[in-house]
């Protein structure tokens, strides 16, 4: 539970730091049959960005954004094109971005753009 709690607690970091770099959030925990987005999100430029948040308490286990293997960014993928169908959004620019974030407040956050 306490790592449910923890990982929320990220997501909400990652989102307040978004909004802060002008990032409109559009969606948060966006599930479907095929799993789920963390964060979708579009930027000033306009595109829509699909957000994976990773959080650890430190470094000992890794790198937050090790744990986005191969299979994990397909998963992304498949729900991202799903989610741009079901809303006729197709033909806009779109890219994967990660953000870890590092302990429990927001002092260490890492937003990769295009990561995959």
């Amino acid at each position: 539970m306490q790592k449910n709690i923890y990982g929320k607690r990220s997501e909400i970091i990652a989102q307040n730091y978004l909004k802060k770099n002008k990032y409109k959030i559009l969606h948060t925990n966006y599930s479907n049959q095929l799993g789920e987005i963390d964060i979708i999100a579009k930027d000033k430029n306009g595109y829509i960005v699909f957000i994976e948040v990773k959080s650890r308490m430190s470094k000992k286990f890794g790198d937050p954004l090790e744990a986005i293997d191969l299979k994990k960014q397909q998963k992304i993928k498949n729900v991202a094109i799903s989610y741009l169908k079901s809303h006729k959004l197709m033909d806009n620019n779109c890219r994967f971005d990660a953000i870890s974030v590092l302990g429990d407040t927001d002092d260490d956050i890492r937003h990769v753009i295009d990561v995959f």
